[in-house]
């Protein structure tokens, strides 16, 4: 719970500057990964995100980090695209791909299989609906690990 305390505030305080900037504010997250902490910052662009696009939040970010200090420990700031193969966090984010490919990972067995790919047909609060192999499958979203946007080449 004390995370998502921290993530409220970093997003009150990065969320005007990504908006300011002309950015889409996409997703956060504040994690520890081999002994360090990150803080990584996705944003989006209808024209795509480039190096300099992040380079230009990075600094406004970290210089507005640097005067409110919300953060105790030590950390590294990331500032990128959500990429190609994006994850999906929110109803927001899931409504704009309902019609897309998805990779869907879970935390335990469901119909004896960890994940499913298939197209992205609807969701709600208990579960997101794929067609995965021209059947409709109805996934809880309590077991669901991530849903990610699978790239189309």
């Amino acid at each position: 719970m004390e995370n998502d305390v921290l993530i409220n505030k970093l997003k009150e305080i990065i969320g005007p500057i990504v908006k300011e900037l002309n950015y889409d504010f996409y997703y956060i997250e504040y994690i520890k990964e081999s002994g360090e902490n990150y803080l990584r910052i996705y944003i989006d662009s209808e024209k795509g995100i480039s190096l300099e696009d992040c380079e230009k939040v990075s600094r406004k970010t970290s210089a507005a980090l640097d005067e409110y200090d919300p953060i105790p420990d030590a950390y590294y700031l990331e500032v990128s695209s959500p990429g190609m193969e994006r994850g999906l966090y929110t109803d927001e984010h899931l409504q704009k791909y309902i019609g897309y490919d998805v990779f869907i990972k879970l935390s335990k067995l469901f119909e004896g299989k960890r994940s499913f790919k298939g197209k992205l047909l609807q969701f709600d609060m208990g579960e997101i609906v794929i067609n995965s192999e021209d059947l409709n499958v109805s996934i809880p979203r309590d077991i669901i690990s991530s849903v990610n946007l699978r790239a189309e080449f």
